[in-house]
């Protein structure tokens, strides 16, 4: 009985860990609209409404973001502004450089190393590392972070935050372009 029983914890565990490796090849959305070009979407201000859920689906943080961007010549700046449910703030600036129509290449102030990003059709995705503090440690994770930009110009963003290969938090982040 404990063979079989560890038998298939062995299958769960790898198939959980397949799980977590996989992912989409975001070239299947070539031709796809709208388009979306990050530079000229976040280019001035844009408002964003998101929440942080845990492994089980529970959110446990909710959030507005400010994002004032900047593109001059191949260099979009991204100065984002968190105000937390709790009252707890915090900022993050990126800075992308354009390498060609759908690579781009982004470092922020508390993101490890440099990122590419790529944005085809309607989609945009890039992977990287986050310190994040969790119960008072810092914890790095990875973060696969996707965008899909709507036909009414809304911006869907779904993040999964994993650690081992396995995903212990997603955010979703929903970007209106403000007039």
């Amino acid at each position: 009985m404990y063979k079989i029983w560890r038998h298939r914890l062995s299958l769960i565990l790898l198939a959980v860990l397949l799980a977590g490796c996989s992912s989409v090849d975001i070239e299947r959305y070539a031709g796809s609209t709208p388009t979306l070009d990050i530079g000229e979407y976040f280019e001035g201000r844009t408002r964003a409404w998101g929440m942080v859920q845990d492994y089980s689906g529970e959110v446990q943080r909710r959030f507005t973001v400010v994002i004032d961007g900047t593109l001059e010549g191949d260099t979009l700046t991204l100065d984002e502004r968190f105000t937390y449910q709790d009252g707890e703030t915090d900022r993050r600036v990126w800075t992308f450089e354009r390498q060609d129509d759908a690579t781009w290449l982004g470092r922020a102030n508390d993101v490890e190393g440099p990122v590419e990003a790529r944005q085809v059709g309607h989609a945009f995705t890039m992977r990287y590392r986050l310190p994040v503090e969790v119960s008072g440690r810092e914890i790095t994770f990875t973060l696969d972070d996707w965008m899909y930009l709507q036909p009414d110009g809304r911006l869907i963003n779904r993040t999964a935050m994993s650690k081992f290969g396995i995903t212990l938090a997603e955010i979703t982040i929903v970007f209106d372009r403000s007039p």
